[in-house]
């Protein structure tokens, strides 16, 4: 119904007759309500799958034609719809000619070993042993060994062993300076002592020697990355109780040995004899306590030094990878212990003042205890016969007042009278090891070692055969 026109007579036009359309009612939002069923959808069927007609065998003499439609692949089954993304696989790597190598997973910089974020991988141990079936004199010869280690090791003794000897000794002259106020006289006549006292003196002298055994420990494990305790036996470590058997043995050698020397004394003119005198209790007391104390680790030092470090340190020289008729024969030679034996004698006896027949017997004794240290597998019987040498060569000369023993020609007889109960006393050491059955060569971790481990023969050839 059109509305009623102003005052001028001018009426607004119907809805229909404008070129505008009318404003849309405004649309109200739907009300909530439960959403509507879900329509059913059929069920999606397979096309079955076109079948092939099956050829019948032609007659004789007569071809199938081409047919081009047998030639097609069957169509593909319908899949049902699958709604979603695809998850990417992935470029494939480039196969091309100049395809970049293979590289770390975090590139060629990164350090070795590194495998990612996370904890580190844990830390191989810092020593390594020796195979199983290694004889003592190749301790050395561990899957760290390289040629430099025995003979950089051989050096670090010498020189740290000489420089704690040097500092010991301006120790005790500052003792000397400040106990008594007088400084040693090293230009005059009193050269032969440097603190004025001869136990004084014979407490130095052993002490500088004994400082070489925890040099050696040192050696082996910072330098050659092995167990200290491989120089003392195939257990790693000193084996007490065979320690205390080989003791009792040195005892009987000691006896032995006193009675040769009695008797060889009735075959040799010696006149420098004669005037010696107890020279009491307060003089010997004090003597015997250093020398009780410090002999052990004065010997067990040599030992260690030149039958545990040098007679393994030769032992690890084996050229193994030397070819030729020279190579090979040199190489058989250096796997047996005679090379380390003589060497480690040879210098035993340099460092030592005897002359004449003096040089034969400390050369016997060095060579009876390497040799020993190969048969039982360990320094044990070494240390027990020149702990108890040296307690006799010490303690006899102190009881009259001789604590520096005078290493000067010895005549052939006293060198008889020595050498023979050292042979007695190694033919004994290795007769009761193999009675009781002494581990020779180094075991596996699990197997049983010590005094009552199975025997393992420790002759030259099966430890060849051991390599």
């Amino acid at each position: 119904m059109p509305e009623p026109a102003d005052e001028k007579g001018w009426a607004p036009l119907d809805p229909g007759m404008s070129g505008e359309s009318p404003d849309p009612p405004a649309q109200r939002p739907p009300m909530p309500g439960p959403p509507p069923p879900p329509v059913p959808q059929p069920p999606v069927q397979q096309q079955p799958l076109p079948q092939a007609p099956v050829p019948q065998a032609p007659a004789a003499g007569w071809t199938w034609p081409a047919d081009q439609h047998a030639q097609q692949a069957p169509p593909a089954p319908m899949q049902p719809p699958y709604y979603g993304a695809q998850p990417y696989q992935g470029a494939p790597p480039y196969q091309g000619q100049y395809a970049a190598p293979d590289q770390p997973p975090y590139g060629p910089y990164a350090p070795q070993g590194f495998a990612g974020y996370g904890p580190p991988p844990p830390k191989g141990p810092w020593t390594v042993g020796p195979p199983p079936g290694t004889p003592f004199h190749r301790m050395a010869r561990t899957p760290l060994h390289r040629w430099w280690r025995p003979l950089a090791g051989s050096v670090a003794i010498v020189l740290a062993g000489m420089a704690l000897a040097v500092g010991m000794m301006i120790a005790g002259m500052v003792v000397r300076v400040v106990a008594t106020g007088d400084a040693p006289d090293i230009s005059g006549s009193d050269t032969d002592t440097l603190f004025g006292n001869s136990t004084a003196d014979l407490a130095f002298n052993l002490a500088t020697i004994a400082i070489f055994l925890p040099m050696a420990l040192l050696a082996a494990w910072l330098l050659q990355r092995r167990r200290p305790g491989t120089l003392a036996s195939v257990a790693g470590r000193l084996r007490g109780r065979w320690l205390l058997t080989c003791c009792g043995l040195a005892l009987a050698f000691c006896a032995v040995s006193y009675a040769s020397s009695i008797i060889a004394s009735a075959f040799v003119d010696d006149s420098s004899s004669g005037g010696e005198h107890w020279v009491g209790w307060g003089r010997f007391v004090p003597a015997a306590i250093v020398i009780v104390l410090l002999v052990p680790l004065q010997s067990s030092a040599e030992e260690v030094v030149f039958r545990g470090w040098l007679l393994q340190a030769v032992g690890a020289c084996a050229l193994e990878n030397r070819t030729g008729r020279v190579g090979r024969a040199l190489s058989a030679v250096f796997r047996t212990p005679w090379p380390g034996i003589v060497i480690g004698s040879a210098a035993f006896t340099s460092l030592h003042g005897y002359t004449g027949w003096g040089i034969l017997d400390i050369f016997v004794f060095g060579a009876i205890a390497a040799w020993l240290a190969t048969r039982t597998g360990g320094l044990e019987s070494g240390i027990a016969l020149h702990v108890f040498n040296n307690l006799l060569a010490f303690l006899g000369p102190a009881a009259v007042g001789q604590l520096d023993i005078d290493q000067g020609d010895v005549p052939w007889q006293y060198v008889v009278a020595d050498i023979v109960p050292m042979v007695l006393y190694a033919a004994a050491v290795v007769w009761l090891a193999r009675r009781k059955r002494i581990q020779t060569v180094t075991q596996a971790p699990g197997d049983a070692a010590g005094v009552d481990a199975p025997a393992l023969d420790a002759e030259p050839e099966l430890a060849s055969r051991a390599e």
